[in-house]
């Protein structure tokens, strides 16, 4: 299928530039926004294959933005994404090895939402017996 993601989210925001600036901060590209000009209303950014879009101002959902949940993210790598974004943004929780068998990263965006970047542990602990350097847990 390309490019084009499977599934795609749309959230509200409150705050579109700080959404904009957060995601940039942690990997994120953004695909598109509108207005061209000025503050933008929309936009769509994408990583890992996981596409969100955000709408600000006047949505058909009442209330500030919630989900009672959370985005699994599925990198390359989550000691990568770590090392990436460290630097610019808190983690909530991890890196975690997880009793079901994950490693685990977990990032709350501006607006509430979490996003877990994880990876199965057990390929981690395949790396380093490959002689792959990756800590245990951080």
């Amino acid at each position: 299928m390309g490019d084009q993601a499977q599934v795609c989210a749309i959230l509200k925001t409150t705050d579109m530039a700080a959404t904009i600036e957060w995601y940039r901060a942690v990997g994120f590209e953004l695909r598109g926004h509108t207005p061209a000009t000025g503050t933008p209303t929309w936009c769509e950014l994408a990583r890992d294959q996981l596409v969100v879009q955000f709408l600000d101002g006047e949505t058909p959902w009442p209330g500030p933005p919630q989900l009672t949940g959370c985005f699994y993210v599925h990198p390359a790598s989550v000691e990568a994404v770590f090392a990436e974004v460290r630097d610019r943004v808190e983690a909530e929780w991890g890196i975690e090895t997880r009793e079901w068998g994950a490693r685990e990263l977990t990032l709350r965006d501006p607006n509430g939402y979490y996003l877990v970047f994880t990876e199965p542990a057990d390929r981690v602990e395949a790396d380093t017996a490959a002689g792959q350097d990756r800590p245990a847990s951080l």
